[in-house]
Order: C-alpha cells, then sequence, then structure tokens
C-alpha cells in the first residue's frame, strides 16, 4: 500500500504535471484579483485540464493495449 501512494506521488511530480499546477495556481490568483476574467480562466484553466487528462488516459490506454496484444 505505501509503494503504491510513492509511485502515484513520483508520477505527480513529472514536469507535465509540475507545469499542470503551477498554471492553475496562478490563474487562480489573477482571477481571484480580477486581473483575468473569469470567463478567461474558465477557458484557460479548461483547456489545460482537458489536455492533461486527455494525454493521461490515452498512456493508459496504451499501456493497457500493450498489455493485452491489441496493439496495432
Amino acid at each position: 500500500m505505501h509503494s503504491i501512494w510513492l509511485q502515484r506521488l513520483s508520477n505527480l511530480l513529472c514536469v507535465k504535471s509540475i507545469v499542470t499546477i503551477i498554471l492553475t495556481i496562478v490563474f487562480a490568483c489573477l482571477a481571484i484579483t480580477g486581473k483575468v476574467s473569469e470567463q478567461d480562466f474558465l477557458t484557460v484553466f479548461s483547456v489545460v485540464i482537458a489536455f492533461y487528462f486527455g494525454t493521461q488516459s490515452q498512456r493508459l490506454n496504451e499501456k493497457i493495449s500493450e498489455r493485452t496484444g491489441l496493439n496495432k
């Protein structure tokens, strides 16, 4: 159980994750202070999160395909 959490933490600390987290914090701060409109924040945040989770999902699907032999 402990090793699973360590693996998840190490996966979280990849460059892509760090950039996503920093971008989220910066845009949240800008939106709170009123320097970025709520609509702009929502647009940028949605694109970043969709890209991040889309690439994670694609990577998971590729690993599953490799393990089951369904790779094209």
